[in-house]
């Protein structure tokens, strides 16, 4: 279960003295991609080992995190139910997401915004168990314990040696803290958030003791999922360039992020900077 194919490295020049390598995760698996495959790989392990037969979790619209589960349970055999936020999605034609996800087998209970901000609630976590029963609940992004495990193998011992700086998305937080859990003595995590706001850090302190990291919100274009024109030309141009698609919501924001900091000189010369390519495509 989660086995996975060998990920490739591309190795880009935005400038003639910091070299920039962007590992590509989002090639690990046609479907379950990313950071996705590791968050949910002990996930899935966990589920089998207690005796459950469905897995259920939260999302948007356009998750990529539903979606991912949605492959995940129908490969390995778990049924699933997404809890989408947006109960008035009930009534109109499922967006490619949704539809794809619908036809792997996942049940789509949508609910009430008001009703979605109570996923992290004990109580209402009960309530979910006795309306799914027998569910293995993972919450929304996939971030837990079991997430942050997984993530630390994104790293292997090569990029533990080789570079300074270790650059990725940030959305819940699992990633990135799996990422600084692993990372060496020498090496600076920074971590491009795609929401507004400094919240992040107390959520990353819960999953890491280590203090190699920072969270630049900068790039995030005013807040998640919103996008400006110099972004989606910044993501024209780098596939155009380097033949590496990004998306808007997570790696179009880091990579202009990066470019831009090479620009300003953040970076010390000859600094080697290693990318997280954490997927997300399907939400393009």
């Amino acid at each position: 279960m989660f086995n996975s194919s060998d990920v490739p490295y591309q190795t880009i020049m935005l400038t003639h003295d910091i070299s920039v390598t962007i590992k590509r995760i989002d090639l690990i698996h046609p479907k379950i991609s990313g950071n996705k495959f590791f968050k949910l790989k002990y996930n899935f392990f966990e589920a089998q080992r207690l005796g459950y037969q469905k897995l259920l979790s939260f999302g948007g619209a356009y998750s990529n995190h539903i979606f991912a589960l949605a492959h995940a349970a129908k490969t390995y055999g778990f049924q699933s139910i997404g809890i989408i936020r947006g109960d008035e999605l009930a009534d109109r034609a499922l967006n490619p997401i949704l539809q794809q996800a619908q036809h792997l087998g996942m049940q789509l209970h949508f609910v009430t915004r008001t009703e979605y901000r109570k996923r992290h609630e004990a109580e209402y976590l009960k309530q979910l168990q006795h309306q799914f029963p027998n569910s293995y609940i993972i919450p929304e992004g996939g971030t837990n314990t079991l997430a942050v495990q997984g993530c630390q193998e994104i790293l292997n011992d090569t990029d533990l040696q080789n570079f300074d700086v270790i650059c990725c998305a940030v959305g819940t937080g699992g990633t990135i803290s799996g990422l600084i859990n692993a990372s060496s003595a020498q090496q600076k995590i920074l971590g491009f958030s795609a929401l507004k706001g400094n919240f992040l850090d107390h959520d990353i302190r819960k999953w890491t003791k280590k203090n190699n990291w920072s969270i630049i919100d900068s790039y995030c274009c005013g807040g998640y999922a919103k996008t400006t024109t110099e972004l989606l030309n910044f993501i024209k141009d780098f596939k155009q360039d380097y033949s590496i698609p990004l998306e808007p919501i997570y790696t179009g924001k880091m990579m202009m992020g990066i470019s831009d900091l090479i620009q300003q000189n953040y970076f010390p010369p000859n600094t080697r900077i290693l990318v997280i390519h954490s997927g997300g495509l399907q939400g393009k």
